[in-house]
């Protein structure tokens, strides 16, 4: 980690550019920035994804809730709209009120049955009713998207390089601060 005086004058340049000379109580210092790194894109692929839930319970045994998954499953196939469907039907409290949409997702947090499903499903296609320990999903993947995440992990980056440049600036205060308030007797 740079101190802040040298960090400063990095941002300025591009690799292979060289900084003016910096003088510090430690001497004259000249800089020259070789390459930049980390600067490379982040992509990450999303898919945005609708679904069904249904789960068993104390009046709906397992075998009955299976039952009614894949008779939810044959009406989707036969052309009945996916969000009238899951408004009637989802007991999923966060997308049911939306058509069943969970909007775009990495995927990552999903439990590994739904985000299999997912992966394994067509643009556009309904995946067959499976089973994971919320109970019985039937998926659609609505659509795939490559979204950028450099400016965010560039963001990122920087808010951490400014905290750990105030954490140290502050550090450096205290202990002075510190020494300047210390009682040292010399008894020689």
């Amino acid at each position: 980690e740079l101190p802040s005086i040298f960090s400063e004058q990095v941002l300025e340049l591009k690799a292979g550019d060289v900084a003016n000379p910096i003088e510090t109580p430690g001497g004259i210092h000249i800089i020259k920035l070789l390459e930049v790194r980390g600067a490379s894109q982040q992509t990450e692929q999303q898919t945005r994804a609708r679904h069904i839930l249904v789960t068993s319970s104390a009046i709906r045994s397992e075998a009955d809730t299976e039952a009614l998954a894949r008779e939810i499953y044959g009406r989707l196939q036969a052309g009945e709209e996916f969000e009238a469907l899951a408004r009637e039907f989802s007991e999923d409290p966060g997308s049911a009120l939306a058509g069943g949409d969970l909007g775009f997702s990495s995927g990552e947090e999903f439990v590994p049955e739904f985000r299999e499903a997912m992966a394994e499903t067509a643009t556009g296609e309904l995946a067959a009713p499976f089973r994971s320990q919320f109970g019985w999903h039937i998926l659609q993947v609505l659509e795939r998207r490559e979204e950028d995440l450099s400016e965010e992990a560039r963001r990122n980056m920087a808010a951490r390089v400014i905290q750990e440049r105030r954490f140290q600036e502050e550090l450096e205060k205290w202990q002075k601060e510190l020494r300047d308030e210390a009682f040292v007797e010399n008894r020689i």
